[in-house]
């Protein structure tokens, strides 16, 4: 089982893919709580050159009540992140964790149905950009 989910785009700006996925999301009901620029992040920290890519984290928070009245410590996977990366200039490549795999280290049965439907919102996210 694959931990992400993941697609390519071409001929695409690198912000125009932040906006789609963004939009992407917030049609299934994620808003974006964090975006972290590792590109500025590890310039301005290490003075190291790094391709364009964004760490969107990104929350549904229907899902994440329910997750967190199953499983108090489940915060601590929370948000769902997704990447925004171009390692090629007009090529962008975006991936989001996948709940089912990542949710399979926590021993509680009643996180399945809901990392089950996370899972199936984020893979439509995905495929709708």
């Amino acid at each position: 089982m694959s931990y992400y989910i993941s697609t390519t785009l071409k001929n695409t700006s690198f912000k125009e893919a932040i906006e789609k996925t963004t939009a992407a999301l917030k049609e299934e009901g994620f808003g974006v709580l964090t975006e972290i620029d590792i590109k500025a992040t590890l310039k301005k920290k290490l003075d190291a050159d790094f391709y364009n890519y964004t760490i969107l984290g990104a929350c549904n928070p229907h899902m994440a009540h329910q997750a967190l009245q199953a499983e108090n410590k489940i915060g601590t996977m929370l948000p769902c992140n997704v990447i925004v990366q171009e390692r090629e200039p007009g090529t962008v490549e975006i991936s989001a964790v996948d709940p089912a795999a990542s949710m399979m280290a926590v021993q509680n049965d009643s996180l399945a149905g809901i990392a089950k439907e996370v899972q199936e919102k984020l893979t439509k996210v995905i495929k709708s950009i």
